[in-house]
């Protein structure tokens, strides 16, 4: 147990009661008196689009600092100014090898590894970026990396002519012959977070023992109540905007749970029915355990490779995959277009999250790299050239506001950047040939 005082308050204090645990954001009171300002902490995360990219709405007319939103990023522009748009990146590790093309592409995106060809369990490709991250600040993190999905989880059987489901349904590999499973169900994901939970337990024993447990929050009251005490005005605020985020958060989880029109059959407790809830639920999950130093590196695929969700909510009842084979007809084009909106608009909303979290002289976007795109541009072809991506933030000098037109090189080369940014030093990654210069 910490002990607090009014001088001084250690980074890793946390809030205790039965059952709970929760890290604090960097308050000034964990600065003491005429301190130099805190080494930055940076934060890295991927949000991942399937199925491909209506190109000709996505890639910026012009380079530099005077480019255009074509259609699908226009809902980035409140933060255009913390955006790089990236183009001419490619994929080849997955292009030289057997397997299903999404497959190929999701197996091999963060590794620049190309996967072996395999249906069974004998699955292999290679360690990738965001795992190299985790690796560095596992000893700092309570949870080395959260790897979070919106779409089927299964890790076995196959997913893609003769490739396993591990290459299409998750994107984070802990070594080349380790997938990482995601998380779709965000109460897990909540209490890995916040709650003293013994994740070996059956979700049946976990679920029962959560009814005899009050709010997280509600665990906590007490010794935050000690707390605030010590606190100043600022501090006080900043607390009360975090723990109001959390309990905001876990009461969505909560009525979700209860919520009679989700099919529990196809989702498990805790999914909102409404997709976009779901997204923001998740995201909003990844920016209090940013903000809590809980973790620094996260990924989470809005989809699978190869999803066929259905966008009803946007006039797209059409499942999102065969549209994308589209041969050139417009109407499915428009409705693919639809969904890459769709999609932009949800990240739009974790920037505007992210950027509205103040964290010592700034904000969590200030401090971190986020990288938000697909392993395919066009999925009529499957193409695995000029890839579509976008660089949010501003950790480790990254600068935004432009469209990087690169020299066509591996997109391994944009990780070592990102790494490098993030405060990883590595001059080489996958199958990279130098460092991407993003502040060009």
């Amino acid at each position: 147990m910490t002990f607090l005082t009014k001088r001084h308050l250690h980074r890793r204090t946390l809030l205790r009661g039965a059952g709970a645990a929760i890290s604090l954001p960097l308050l000034d009171a964990m600065l003491p008196a005429a301190s130099a300002a805190p080494a930055e902490v940076r934060r890295i995360g991927f949000v991942y689009v399937p199925n491909g990219i209506i190109m000709n709405e996505w890639v910026p007319s012009t380079t530099g600092a005077d480019f255009d939103l074509k259609r699908i990023l226009k809902p980035m522009e409140p933060y255009k100014s913390d955006i790089t748009v990236l183009s001419g990146l490619y994929n080849h590790a997955a292009a030289d090898v057997e397997g299903g093309a999404h497959a190929k592409a999701s197996g091999s995106f963060l590794s620049g590894k190309p996967p072996k060809h395999t249906a069974g369990a004998d699955v292999h490709s290679g360690i990738t970026f965001d795992q190299v991250a985790a690796k560095h600040w596992a000893a700092e993190t309570r949870v080395p990396s959260l790897q979070l999905g919106c779409e089927d989880s299964r890790m076995v059987g196959n997913c893609d002519t003769g490739s396993s489901c591990a290459y299409t349904n998750t994107l984070s590999w802990k070594d080349a012959d380790t997938p990482l499973m995601v998380e779709v169900n965000p109460r897990s994901v909540f209490e890995r977070l916040f709650g003293n939970v013994d994740m070996s337990l059956s979700t049946e024993v976990r679920e029962r023992r959560a009814l005899y447990r009050k709010s997280i929050l509600d665990e906590t009251q007490q010794n935050a109540q000690s707390l605030v005490a010590d606190l100043g005005a600022a501090d006080k605020r900043k607390l009360d905007q975090y723990l109001t985020a959390i309990r905001e958060v876990e009461q969505r989880i909560i009525d979700s749970e209860q919520n009679p029109l989700v099919p529990s059959i196809d989702k498990p407790a805790g999914i909102p029915f409404v997709f976009s809830d779901y997204v923001k639920l998740m995201f909003d999950l990844q920016v209090v355990a940013f903000q809590s130093d809980l973790s620094r590196v996260s990924t989470i695929m809005l989809g699978r490779e190869g999803s066929v969700r259905t966008y009803p909510e946007i006039g797209v009842p059409d499942p999102h995959h065969p549209l994308t084979h589209h041969r050139g007809h417009p109407d499915f084009i428009e409705k693919v277009t639809k969904i890459n909106i769709f999609h932009a608009e949800l990240f739009a909303y974790f920037l505007q999250r992210l950027k509205e979290t103040e964290e010592g002289d700034g904000s969590l976007l200030d401090h971190s790299a986020i990288l938000y795109g697909g392993a395919l541009s066009e999925g009529n072809g499957h193409s695995n050239d000029n890839l579509p991506l976008v660089l949010a933030g501003a950790a480790g000098g990254l600068r935004g506001g432009r469209h990087v037109a690169a020299e066509p090189q591996p997109v391994s080369n944009l990780f070592v950047d990102i790494l490098n940014r993030g405060g990883v030093a590595v001059e080489a990654f996958g199958d990279s040939t130098g460092r991407l210069d993003t502040s060009a």
